[in-house]
């Protein structure tokens, strides 16, 4: 069967008033399909009203489609209970939550905190802060030259000292999927909390966090065709009661007194104040989205567009792939001999081509291998072969314009 691709891209408007439009920087954000926006504009005209506070219509319903995205969620990612799941403004709030909301109490001088080298900053300086403050360490994961982790190294690293590992499911700069099964299993044998960084994977790949045995996922509606500013935190139920609430405010309590408060169970005392609540019903959309594609024939399709882009990209010569892993997402890092990538991205934008250029919220990676940036191109379900072959025709007028 051939995948629709032109008929998924007739989904995304922006496609519509921007035909010209190659869009590659999926990593960054994904473009938006009318049924999410649609959802978002239908609850600001017609149903707009608080969640949790009042018994009148509007306010009701809006909270029945508010709870209801949860079970959506956890549908999207195997979990079990509803209660698991709390909305976040984003991947970096729910990494944050965990860090000081969860670890920071548990940490003391002499502990240690485990990550990789290919984390996105945002899963490396919470874990960072939270060492300094309590003068625990943070073990780093090395990378080897084509950007796989050194998990012969793991064992070694893994100790009863670790009080919890961190590691990306793919790599936002690398495109390197990693093991995450092998990982969770090897740090559940000392009885080490993992977290899993899935921005770059849910929506896009399954994944089954009780399969896996994920003790807390973080993801944002933003990269899986969602709104911006709106994100999940799962966590496991066993970890529930030890995570404290990170923002105070109404919404979030049982009963409040002068002298004390008593807050909700997980997910609502991380949910103080009014929330994103068309943020939430967006992601919703883009849950039911997501779930009507057949999501093996999307990963056929994305990674059939990787492998051509990658053999074109090597036939032009002069040409460095950074990550070349044997299991690899949709995501290229590349540079071109004697072209600063942000010159080849500027070049590619005059083509009305969308790339990212530079070290991708991933420096200490891009410096541990030596490299001081990349070109970035990242594809999605609505990008084509067209996509593919005018991107290497422009990189092709940026070879000749600086030779």
């Amino acid at each position: 069967m051939t995948f629709p691709v032109h008929a998924i891209k007739s989904n995304f408007p922006i496609f519509t008033h921007r035909p010209e439009l190659v869009y590659l920087d999926n990593a960054a954000t994904s473009q938006k399909p009318l049924s999410v926006i649609q959802t978002i504009t239908d609850f600001y005209t017609k149903e707009n009203a608080n969640v949790h506070r009042g018994l009148y219509e509007l306010s009701s319903r809006a909270t029945k489609r508010y709870e209801e995205v949860r079970k959506k969620v956890i549908s999207l990612i195997g979990a079990s209970n509803q209660n698991t799941v709390a909305f976040t403004k984003g991947t970096t709030e729910s990494i944050n939550i965990v860090a000081y909301s969860f670890l920071k109490k548990k940490l003391k001088a002499g502990d240690k905190v485990v990550i990789s080298a290919m984390e996105h900053h945002a899963n490396l300086i919470p874990w960072q802060q939270v060492c300094k403050e309590s003068g625990a360490l943070l073990e780093i994961i090395p990378v080897n030259e084509v950007g796989e982790l050194r998990l012969e190294l793991l064992d070694s690293l893994l100790d009863k000292r670790v009080k919890l590992l961190a590691i990306t499911h793919i790599s936002n700069v690398l495109g390197t999927i990693n093991p995450i099964e092998e990982i969770v299993f090897k740090a559940h044998k000392l009885k080490i909390p993992v977290l899993i960084d899935g921005a770059q994977s849910v929506g896009h790949y399954p994944i089954d966090v009780k399969k896996l045995d994920i003790d807390f996922l973080a993801f944002s509606a933003h990269k899986m065709f969602g709104p911006l500013g709106t994100g999940v935190l799962y966590c496991k139920e066993a970890l529930a009661p030890h995570v404290d609430p990170h923002t105070y405010g109404g919404g979030s309590i049982k009963n409040v007194e002068f002298e004390e408060t008593e807050f909700l169970d997980y997910p609502h005392k991380l949910e103080a104040g009014t929330p994103n609540i068309p943020g939430v019903l967006g992601l919703g959309a883009a849950v039911d989205y997501i779930q009507q594609l057949d999501i093996h024939e999307a990963i056929h399709h994305t990674k059939n567009l990787t492998i051509s882009f990658k053999d074109k990209l090597k036939s032009l010569g002069g040409i460095t792939l950074v990550g070349q892993a044997q299991n690899f997402g949709s995501i290229v890092s590349f540079q071109v001999k004697n072209i600063h990538p942000h010159d080849v991205s500027g070049f590619l934008a005059h083509a009305n081509i969308a790339v990212r250029a530079g070290h991708h919220c991933a420096q200490p990676l891009l410096e541990s291998m030596g490299v001081p940036a990349t070109v970035r191109i990242s594809f999605s379900i609505y990008n084509t072969m067209d996509d593919v072959d005018k991107t290497i025709d422009a990189i092709l007028g940026v070879k000749k314009f600086w030779s």
